[in-house]
């Protein structure tokens, strides 16, 4: 999770976890490590597990996670993730907060998961960096830490440190460490064993759009689009999945929206983008692969064609310098 490797092998990682943390995160964190020690053949990555006091969690499921020490016996790791989830603000006091800032004074690399940012945010270590967190408490974050910029994207991994939305998100952010750490060919190793989808990007959106209040059969093709941005489905896919034909999807779409199935995929795209391009620092080329784009020139036409600039003279004029 740290953008430069450790002085040693294995690296070592320590997982704080809050009350009702995300359990489903921690393990997607976790397992791909694990999986990485397997195939390399020896122990290139350890975790230690740290609680309050030294006891078990209590995860959001009701289980409990036994842990490794307590914050007082907790050694300095080259990185740290903050685990939380539902109430986020429980487990956080002044105790916590300095533990955090201290861990950060040593050179510890911190991150969050789900909601883990909101920990990190309360103990000022946030301020004009870019995080993500779960999509249903980003309104509430921003809210409450209006210098911090928080995006909808699976993950972010800057110099100042990591942050994941929780999820399988989590299996996204460590393959990502496995790659820079040991390199492609692990880390698609682990990807296989894992069955893990190939083609998201760090820039992918957490979810899709609400449905509008219009024919369920449109409501379903539009939320199949919204499933595929990264890898758009044909419009005969979209057709077949819905039981339609070709004509019977464009009739639908003609009628409903007026316009065609095809036209309305690649806005759909293309609005991602803008967002992405306005809301995240990802390069070009990875929100067009996010987009659904093979190239960063195909990426330029289309958005150059739809909104009237290219990719670049947007974020120029939005962010000057």
């Amino acid at each position: 999770m740290r953008l430069q490797p450790p002085d040693t092998v294995p690296e070592r990682i320590g997982f704080l976890l809050l009350p009702r943390f995300a359990m489903v995160a921690f393990f997607s964190a976790i397992e791909p490590l694990r999986i990485a020690n397997r195939i390399g053949g020896r122990t290139l990555f350890e975790w230690e597990l740290i609680s309050r006091d030294g006891e078990p969690v209590v995860a959001s499921n009701g289980m409990p996670l036994a842990t490794t020490c307590a914050l007082a016996k907790a050694s300095i790791t080259p990185s740290l993730a903050v685990c939380a989830s539902f109430e986020p603000e429980h487990g956080i006091d002044d105790e916590l907060t300095a533990w955090l800032r201290e861990r950060a004074a040593a050179g510890c690399v911190l991150g969050g998961m789900d909601t883990g940012c909101y920990a990190l945010a309360a103990a000022g270590l946030l301020d004009n960096q870019t995080v993500t967190l779960h999509w249903e408490s980003l309104p509430d974050f921003r809210a409450r830490f209006p210098r911090v910029d928080a995006v909808e994207s699976l993950y972010e991994v800057t110099a100042e440190g990591f942050s994941c939305a929780g999820g399988s998100a989590a299996i996204d952010m460590s393959l990502d460490l496995i790659q820079r750490r040991h390199g492609e060919v692990l880390a698609d190793r682990v990807r296989e064993q894992l069955i893990h989808d190939q083609g998201r990007q760090p820039a992918s959106r957490q979810r899709g759009r609400p449905g509008q209040d219009v024919d369920p059969i449109l409501n379903r093709a539009i939320a199949l689009m919204e499933a595929h941005l990264e890898a758009p489905l044909s419009i005969q896919s979209v057709a077949e999945e819905l039981g339609l034909g070709w004509r019977g999807l464009e009739r639908l779409f003609e009628r409903s929206l007026a316009c065609t199935p095809q036209r309305y995929y690649v806005e759909l795209r293309l609005t991602h983008a803008h967002r992405l391009l306005l809301e995240t620092r990802h390069p070009v080329i990875q929100i067009a692969l996010a987009c659904g784009f093979a190239s960063a020139s195909s990426f330029t036409r289309a958005f150059h064609r739809h909104h009237g600039v290219t990719p670049s003279q947007l974020r120029r004029r939005h962010r000057p310098g």
